[in-house]
């Protein structure tokens, strides 16, 4: 069973376009279409409400704080390496550690005096507010700056990358549902012409942004390639609008600007060859006529 194209059901799932009779037979027996398109109309829904995500109010000033302070414990916690030092008691080379220097103001971490200049705390002030039994800080060697174990990193890089992909998705969801629905001036049902087999149709409609939305279902192999005309059935002029990419889905084509539909009325689908010759080969495949 050859499944509906995916770019068709987002359409119909957008309400963009509506199923014709093939579509709807193939979708009320393929279990797999059909949990498709109710997965992207539950998307679609989704969008809808969330139209006004993007007015969300900013973050109140202590949740900075409070993540600065979880930071903070989390750098302060002795690693799992000096922990087993600790269990295994003095050193055994009998090699005593040199005690550190206190740090001077120029000996503090250039970023870790920004971090102060935003928070107010002076160089140095985080570790005098530590818990009492917790004077490994002081300890610590001059001028280097504090670092985070490897599994602090990670969790914090992870979190951050998924509040950027929530709040990315949410803006992108939102710019969609703002835009309004494309306001229709035309439009034509595309039936099978000429020889064609009669179960190849179509359906075209003009937007008001100047492009034409072609739909296409069933259309024959040929050697060559499908391009769409606009004609004028009384003086049968015509010209070429743009191609389609294969004989089922849709396409958004381009139209001259001030194009006169009431003149060139006509839609037309036809059968090219990959001959340098730019008229019409006059191999017509589908055809109807834009009212509205």
């Amino acid at each position: 069973m050859q499944h509906l194209d995916h770019d068709r059901l987002v359409f119909l799932a957008l309400g963009e376009s509506e199923a014709d009779h093939g579509e709807t037979d193939h979708l009320g027996g393929c279990v797999t279409c059909r949990g498709e398109l109710d997965t992207l109309r539950h998307v679609a829904g989704l969008g809808a409400q969330t139209q006004g995500l993007h007015d969300l109010p900013d973050p109140p000033a202590h949740l900075w704080a409070g993540i600065l302070a979880e930071l903070d414990a989390v750098a302060q916690a002795p690693s799992s390496a000096q922990a087993h030092r600790q269990d295994l008691g003095p050193d055994p080379t009998g090699v005593r550690p040199v005690p550190a220097q206190p740090a001077t103001g120029d000996d503090v971490d250039p970023a870790y005096r920004q971090l102060s200049a935003v928070t107010g705390d002076r160089p140095g002030s985080r570790r005098r507010q530590s818990s009492p039994g917790s004077g490994r800080a002081a300890g610590r060697p001059a001028g280097r700056s504090r670092r985070w174990p490897r599994w602090a990193t990670t969790v914090v890089s992870a979190t951050a990358a998924a509040a950027i992909a929530v709040l990315g998705t949410v803006a992108v969801l939102g710019d969609r549902d703002s835009t309004p629905r494309q306001e229709v001036l035309a439009s034509a049902p595309l039936a099978a012409y000429g020889s064609t087999p009669k179960e190849a149709n179509g359906d075209a409609r003009v937007f008001a942004d100047g492009r034409l939305h072609l739909h296409v279902a069933n259309l024959p192999d040929v050697a060559g390639y499908y391009e769409v005309w606009l004609i004028n059935p009384t003086s049968m002029e015509m010209f070429s609008v743009g191609v389609l990419r294969g004989s089922s889905g849709d396409a958004l084509l381009p139209l001259p600007p001030n194009v006169d539909l009431q003149a060139y009325s006509v839609v037309d689908v036809s059968a090219e060859q990959y001959d340098n010759k730019p008229a019409h080969s006059g191999d017509s495949l589908l055809r109807g006529t834009l009212t509205g």
